[in-house]
């Protein structure tokens, strides 16, 4: 087989496990058990980086494959690659959740914050900050554990994506991974509507890509500066800048 077409079943596959464990949890449990999601998803992602890490790195998360590409741990070409495989495998997992059971269970499993100015709502800009800053910690977490030779360093990660759950689960869904909000928000019927900055229960697609594409970057120079000690950004940019060429 292809090392392409291995990569892309591998992202595809262990998304699939992330995205349709996570979700089906938080519909089991009715959207409002947020230690059980944690768990849901932190276990998932071990699963399948124990399952198809070693394939990949283990991404499953399109905020985690930029981050990997901006510190050249991936080529522009694998990050296109693993970017379709984790649309792919999200979108896949809904589906059959939809088949089984029906398209408004899967809408209930979208990522979403309360409807500002409802009481305890919070607006579309705290929203953005609060994924970003999940994010944020995910990718350092991420990149740091990506290159440890310990046998627990998946553990970290599923530890780490629990964490960020648990922390933001009140306030956004924590969502801090575009495929997984995007996937129930077009299997569910309400693409359209959640490209609009009022989507419906705020379930807004632009503050979960945004954030997550801001907490990829800033993840990538937390690392880089207080983890590498590296403040010198130049030739990082003329790397990436060659990459995409």
């Amino acid at each position: 087989m292809k090392e392409d077409v291995q990569k892309f079943l591998a992202e595809l596959v262990g998304t699939f496990i992330v995205v349709g464990i996570g979700c089906g949890v938080l519909a089991a449990t009715g959207g409002g058990d947020g230690l059980s999601v944690a768990l849901a998803f932190g276990l998932a992602w071990i699963t399948a980086l124990y399952t198809l890490g070693h394939l990949t790195g283990g991404h499953f998360n399109p905020a985690l494959s930029l981050a990997a590409f901006l510190d050249r741990a991936i080529s522009a070409k694998d990050l296109v690659v693993y970017w379709v495989a984790q649309v792919a495998g999200a979108l896949g997992a809904m589906l059959i959740y939809a088949w089984i059971f029906s398209k408004n269970t899967v809408a209930t499993m979208a990522a979403s914050f309360p409807d500002a100015p409802v009481d305890g709502a919070i607006s579309f800009p705290k929203a953005l900050v609060t994924e970003a800053i999940l994010v944020t910690i995910l990718v350092a977490a991420f990149l740091v554990l990506i290159r440890s030779k310990a046998d627990t360093k998946y553990l970290g990660m599923g530890l780490a994506l629990t964490a960020v759950t648990m922390l933001g689960f009140g306030v956004t869904g924590a969502a801090v991974n575009p495929a997984r909000v995007l996937a129930p928000v077009i299997v569910g019927g309400s693409s359209i509507k959640a490209l609009a900055l009022g989507g419906p229960a705020n379930t807004s697609l632009w503050v979960y890509c945004v954030g997550a594409i801001i907490g990829a970057v800033a993840g990538w120079v937390l690392y880089r500066v207080v983890v590498k000690g590296d403040l010198d950004f130049s030739d990082d940019i003329t790397e990436i800048k060659q990459s995409m060429m």
